[in-house]
């Protein structure tokens, strides 16, 4: 329900316009004056304001101009006995929906009111939608080795250095060039990405510096590039160590004299970009085969900032893996999930060979395929990367006592897709729970939160049968 208040001296009014706007639903509040008005709105989440323009003790368009720096997306409707075209302009220019005159048309006032309330939904659910693409993920952990980066981020990203980042796949590359972008004074131009590895040798050319019509065969019609369209922003060229040398050559000229030429085109255009570039590979053996250019990777290097694999930071496995949990369970709708102690242990004993991507996997893999609380067993069964289940000499069974040996590996390679995958481990897990509750349907279901129901399909999706005794 839409709240609303009402801001006029005149009671009469504030008693017509209360009446008519509660017989149509809406939450309503009203005062007598601007000063008191203004205080109901720093206190009280209204989604419409209805303000006279002639009040005592502060004029109406006084309330609208403090009210609007307080809260600039709050729509206010202005009302006056002695409106005039003048009035409403001035009204308009300083941020109000509409003007509308006393006494108040009763179809015009409705129209107006459900207009301005549709209008500020559409704006709230663009600034969420907006911050939802645009929100760059945080870089977790508190490790000396991750605190080490931030702070060369907050040194590094409001001056105009180009940055390289290095570490393994998966370690969070990408994600350091966001921050150096989103801390740097060009934040507010746009941030391009390149992967170099991502496109073929013949095309890299044209996707970093566009071409002309006609320059080669399947060009049908002029392309800009992207040191083009990061003209005044950043330009990130992420696995810069499979680029070709060619173009190796080309990056190496814009460095230098801030200009680009588009392939097939005889035209310098000059480009005021800032480049970061990130590699897996270690450059300076590249350098060594005759894969990189030595005078490139100078240009590059001017700061240096390595990702640690997450393996040498498994302290930070604990708030990455709550902050992975919170934020999945969200986006599936569902309570979050909690990890037991020894759950957590097993996962800081993982070698996590695909780094803090492959984490971010595994958690979400635990939430579908694990009860309530996610436990070491969970992890052994649904989420080892390896196959195997080595997570320690002292993990736990079903249930929950000690065991000296891991458990057996599961032969991964017998799934050909995920989704195979899932239902053999989901199949395992009923099965397991099922015994576990000598068959009891009713407790099992309740045990693993799903409908009874959906459980009997799923034995007999599954073919589960009660072992003879």
């Amino acid at each position: 329900m839409a709240k609303l208040l009402i801001i006029d001296d005149e009671r009469a009014i504030r008693s017509t316009l209360r009446e008519i706007l509660e017989y149509e639903n809406y939450e309503v509040d009203d005062i007598d004056n601007g000063v008191d008005g203004l205080e109901l709105i720093k206190k009280k989440k209204y989604d419409l304001v209805l303000c006279d323009i002639k009040m005592n003790k502060m004029d109406g368009m006084e309330v609208l101009e403090q009210a609007l720096a307080y809260s600039p997306d709050l729509p206010f409707i202005m009302i006056s006995g002695h409106g005039t075209v003048e009035t409403a302009i001035e009204a308009s220019k300083k941020g109000a929906f509409d003007f509308i005159s006393k006494p108040p048309d009763l179809n015009r006032l409705l129209i107006t009111v459900r207009n301005a309330l549709d209008r500020g939904t559409l704006v709230t659910e663009t600034k969420v939608l907006k911050r939802k693409v645009s929100k760059t993920r945080d870089i977790l952990g508190s490790s000396e080795n991750i605190n080490k980066i931030k702070e060369t981020i907050e040194r590094v990203a409001p001056t105009e250095a180009r940055v390289l980042i290095t570490g393994a796949n998966g370690s969070g590359k990408e994600l350091v060039a966001r921050w150096l972008h989103e801390k740097s004074n060009r934040a507010d131009s746009p941030l391009i990405e390149v992967n170099c590895a991502a496109i073929p040798s013949e095309l890299i050319e044209s996707e970093l510096f566009g071409h002309e019509k006609g320059s080669f065969t399947s060009a049908v019609k002029q392309r800009i590039g992207k040191f083009e369209l990061a003209n005044g922003g950043t330009l990130f060229l992420d696995e810069i160590g499979d680029m070709s040398l060619s173009a190796q050559a080309k990056v190496l000229r814009a460095l230098q004299e801030h200009k680009i030429t588009r392939v097939g085109g005889e035209k310098e255009l000059e480009v005021n970009v800032r480049v970061l570039a990130a590699t897996n590979k270690n450059l300076l053996k590249e350098i060594e085969d005759g894969n990189f250019r030595l005078d490139l990777y100078h240009r590059l290097n001017v700061i240096n900032i390595h990702v640690p694999h997450l393996s040498e930071r498994v302290d930070d496995i604990p708030e990455i893996a709550q902050n992975f949990l919170e934020e999945i369970c969200k986006e599936y709708g569902m309570p979050v999930k909690k990890i037991s102690e020894s759950a957590m242990s097993a996962l800081q004993a993982l070698p996590w060979t695909g780094n803090v991507r492959e984490l971010h996997n595994m958690i979400e893999r635990l939430i579908i395929l694990s009860d309530k609380t996610i436990t070491d067993y969970d992890v052994t069964a649904f989420a080892n990367p390896g196959g195997g289940t080595n997570i320690g000499a002292a993990g736990s069974t079903p249930n929950g006592s000690a065991q000296s040996t891991a458990s057996p590996a599961i032969a991964y390679d017998k799934f050909t897709n995920f989704q195979d995958y899932k239902d053999y481990a989901e199949k395992e897990f009923i099965k397991f729970k099922l015994e576990k509750n000598n068959w009891n349907v009713s407790k099992t279901a309740d045990d693993i939160d799903i409908q009874r129901s959906h459980l009997y399909s799923k034995i007999e999706k599954f073919g589960l049968k009660r072992s003879a005794e």
